[in-house]
């Protein structure tokens, strides 16, 4: 594995804003609009990629598009921490209760026995939830290590891209892409095959990153769903809804409210600002340690990331509140339908 990819140096490299010219760069076509022209963005320390930003559609994505062999080097091993498990106990019980509870939205209007496949299912946290609830639980990950303690009930596909699943045509009733089409090398490809797979007027659920949004335009190089390079594309709003209606699907809602993530992401996108401390340290933090393995940073640090943790978070929270009152939060969520006769336009 390159010496780059281990999560903590990943999590940790400089982002810098790129000046932007006069003129816009000519790059290959936009997976949104198909323009072939872009500004600079964000620059990443150590690689040779940037974000640019779409000069037609807004769209952020990483330019050159890193090989797939690189892409995976991105997730090793230590990226889904533990079988079963990523973060420090009493963080990952708030994990796992706030994805139960998610579980009443995506599963509304379901009848019992429906097939719901989740894509990038990652530990499988929704999977057994569903089997429980009387659902038939499907999920697809890149890789057999990322679901190690995932519910054995669950039938887990490991396929590179959604289409090498090889689902049959109309056989699930839901498809959720959780904070996963930032991660794909091609999300038109992917929200095709779901519209393929999905049966006439099923529901797809999608949650990204919101480029367009007041957390996003605020923080700048410092925002915590940057997670450069990890998220090769990053939607405005906007293109998102482009992309699901000409690959096959109709809008029928859209939430601006995460719990999961939205609070979070004001916090330590507000550390991420402070010059002085490392990027995305609170995150780092959090996240689960093997037996032995000495915690990061030092005990002085550490005490301040739980302080700020503490003293943020009803901070965060009316931010976040605000920022779903104004329509622009984080990140978004959006249900689609299947049009009948599917397929893109």
């Amino acid at each position: 594995m390159p010496e780059h990819a281990t999560p903590e140096r990943l999590y940790g490299r400089a982002v810098r804003v790129l000046e932007r010219g006069d003129e816009p760069e000519r790059v290959p076509p936009c997976t949104v609009c198909g323009g072939e022209q872009a500004h600079p963005g964000f620059e990443i320390e150590g690689f040779a990629s940037r974000l640019v930003v779409c000069a037609g559609c807004g769209l952020g994505r990483l330019h050159p598009l890193p090989a797939p062999e690189e892409i995976r080097a991105f997730y090793p091993d230590e990226y889904y921490g533990e079988p079963g498990s990523k973060f420090q106990s009493a963080i990952e019980r708030l994990v796992r209760w706030v994805g139960v509870r998610h579980l009443a939205f995506l599963t509304a209007g379901l009848a019992r026995g429906s097939r719901v496949l989740d894509v990038g299912c990652g530990r499988g946290v929704i999977l057994g939830a569903l089997v429980d609830r009387g659902f038939e639980a499907h999920g697809t990950e890149i890789g057999a290590e990322a679901v190690r303690g995932a519910d054995p009930r669950a039938e887990i596909r490991i396929a590179s891209q959604l289409r090498d699943a090889a689902y049959a045509a109309e056989s699930f009733d839901e498809v959720v892409v959780w904070h996963v089409l930032e991660h794909v090398a091609d999300p038109r490809g992917t929200l095709e095959e779901a519209a393929r797979i999905l049966r006439p007027g099923a529901r797809l659920v999608v949650a990204v990153p919101n480029l367009s949004s007041l957390q996003a335009r605020w923080s700048g190089a410092a925002w915590f769903h940057l997670d450069l390079p990890r998220h090769l594309y990053h939607f405005p709003l906007a293109a998102l809804r482009r992309l699901l209606r000409d690959t096959g699907f109709e809008v029928v809602s859209e939430h601006h409210f995460s719990l999961r993530q939205n609070p979070f992401g004001w916090i330590q996108s507000a550390l991420n600002r402070c010059p002085r401390l490392p990027r995305n340290a609170l995150y780092g933090m959090l996240q689960k340690r093997r037996p032995g393995e000495a915690p990061p940073y030092d005990a002085r640090l550490r005490r301040r990331m739980w302080l700020a943790l503490v003293l943020g978070a009803p901070v965060a929270l009316a931010l976040t509140l605000l920022e779903t009152l104004l329509r622009s939060g984080g990140t978004v969520h959006l249900v689609a339908r299947r049009r009948e006769g599917g397929g893109s336009r």
